[in-house]
């Protein structure tokens, strides 16, 4: 290669470079790493390798930075079906939510012309969260921006606009300290005052107001009980670290569930730990035919405590749900709730025919039944909200438990599935997410692990190891107080989709004019 071809490909492979090492530093922000702020950091890379690119640079190197963050984010999908069908599933997953990245990039060119670009480009990224979240197959949020967040200066802003803006406030961050390298290297010399540093100012305003508002907010945030407490005891059966290889075990699983429940029945009464008031279960330990289970209605009756337990549960009309189900002493089961959020290939399969190239789960499996109700049950005297295992990745199940007036939640999975690697982190950090969100402790109740008990503030209490029989008992506390998230619901996404829309529209109506670096504030 000539010195003269090099120099002109130099700044595209720098950009390049640039970009992937982005999408990987954005990935170390994620659970089980304590480094929120890295976030931020891989934002303002991806943000220079983007500055003063058009739509098709743009869309490649966002394609580079969406693929280097979901390669090594997804990588526990190849855990669970890499062992039957190679890295076909895991590679495909990973390059269409990297698709989604490119396209907001290469928008990203238009919306970067306007003043104020941090902001907007910030709210054109969250653009492509809110269509994954959403299609194809019912889409898959997983990966949002705001779940790297749920320790750190930035996580308060959950409890005003949930994941939504907490992702707004980190993005926003980083692409104003991108911006402000740029203000900064476009000035003349330290002696310059006047305008551009006035522009200094205000670009450096991106990248900090967002953080010092997360700041100013953390004394708001509220723990502390309101209506009393509830103890509350986690089951955590354990079962094979075998991935795929767990289809048609379900029996190991139930057993597992059985055996710790009755451990925990001896430790309450010899008196080693607190007698719980309810007890939760993980999701899908059971078989649930005809609304029986001989087996779990004596465990429960003996421990003399109501339960809510994970439960396929088979209806008299050969249907399935993926349930949680309120088991009383001396009544059996009840009331239960299904999943809204059903997992696309698995316990649903759109297009069946495409779909048996890339999962197991279509020969032999019937699609769920959708539900349509808030999970809220009345147990323990209390009111206690519910979402399963997926659907901690969107805002709405928790949320309608909230309104529908519960005053703690608990999240049932199964991840048993998915090996050793980051995937049940990565879905705790929801949980501690979604307690600030909404105000609430959170119960995770794990088949493997992780299972524990988060506080209000989004801290964790207690939690147990992986691929460990356990079991936490823990006083939780109970709150009324409505946050702004729940107040504000879905407006707050809604709102910044339309702001983002129109960031596009105005950019692409000022395409002909100079792309705006360091003369203006963005």
């Amino acid at each position: 290669m000539t010195g003269t071809r090099w120099e002109r490909l130099r700044p595209a492979v720098g950009r390049f470079a640039l970009a992937a090492t982005s999408g990987i530093v954005l990935f170390l922000a994620f659970a089980p790493r304590q480094l929120w702020w890295l976030a931020p950091i891989a934002f303002a890379g991806f943000g220079l390798a983007l500055h003063g690119r058009r739509l098709w640079g743009a869309a490649g190197y966002g394609l580079v930075f969406g693929l280097a963050f979901n390669l090594l984010h997804l990588l526990w999908i190849d855990d669970f079906l890499g062992a039957e069908f190679g890295p076909g599933p895991w590679l495909a997953l990973s390059g269409v939510m990297a698709l989604y990245v490119a396209v907001a990039a290469g928008l990203m060119s238009f919306a970067g012309r306007l003043p104020g670009a941090p902001v907007w480009l910030a709210l054109v990224f969250l653009l492509q969260e809110y269509a994954r979240s959403r299609w194809p197959a019912n889409g898959f949020p997983w990966g949002r921006i705001g779940f790297s967040q749920p320790e750190g200066a930035y996580t308060p802003l959950a409890a005003i606009g949930g994941a939504p803006l907490v992702g707004f406030a980190v993005v926003t961050s980083g692409f104003g300290l991108a911006w402000l390298v740029v203000h900064l290297r476009g000035l003349p010399g330290l002696r310059t005052r006047g305008p551009q540093w006035t522009g200094l100012a205000r670009t450096a305003a991106y990248a900090l107001v967002p953080l010092l508002a997360g700041l100013v907010l953390w004394p708001a945030v509220g723990t502390g009980a309101e209506t009393g407490h509830r103890t509350v005891a986690v089951v955590q059966g354990n079962a094979p670290n075998a991935g795929i290889g767990l289809l048609g075990r379900r029996d190991t699983i139930r057993a597992g569930a059985l055996a710790e429940h009755d451990r925990l029945t001896t430790r309450i009464d010899r008196g080693e730990v607190a007698r719980p008031d309810l007890v939760v279960w993980p999701e899908t330990t059971v078989d649930v035919v005809g609304g029986r289970d001989s087996e779990v209605t004596a465990a429960v009756d003996e421990l003399g405590v109501p339960a809510l337990v994970g439960s396929l549960y088979r209806t008299a009309d050969g249907r399935t749900d993926n349930a949680v189900v309120a088991w009383r002493p001396g009544d059996g089961p009840g009331q239960r709730y299904a999943k809204q959020e059903l997992v696309p290939f698995s316990e649903y399969v759109p297009m069946r025919e495409i779909a048996a190239w890339f999962t197991p789960f279509v020969g032999n499996t019937q699609d769920m039944r959708w539900g349509d109700e808030p999970g809220v049950f009345d147990i323990a005297g209390t009111r206690v909200g519910t979402a399963i295992c997926y659907e901690a990745a969107y805002d709405y199940p928790s949320r309608d438990a909230v309104h529908a007036g519960a005053r703690m939640l608990v999240l049932p999975t199964n991840n048993a599935w998915f090996g050793d690697g980051e995937m049940t982190y990565q879905q705790l950090a929801m949980a501690r997410l979604r307690a600030v969100e909404h105000g609430r402790a959170v119960v995770v109740a794990a088949t493997s692990g992780v299972s524990a008990v988060v506080r209000p503030d989004g801290t964790v209490s207690r939690q147990t190891e992986m691929y460990t029989a356990d079991s936490l008992v823990a006083d939780v506390p109970l709150r009324e107080t409505t946050t702004l998230a729940d107040r504000f619901g879905p407006w707050t996404e809604r709102v910044m989709l339309g702001a983002a829309v129109c960031a596009v529209l105005a950019g692409f109506a000022l395409r002909r004019r100079p792309v705006h670096t360091t003369g203006r504030d963005g």
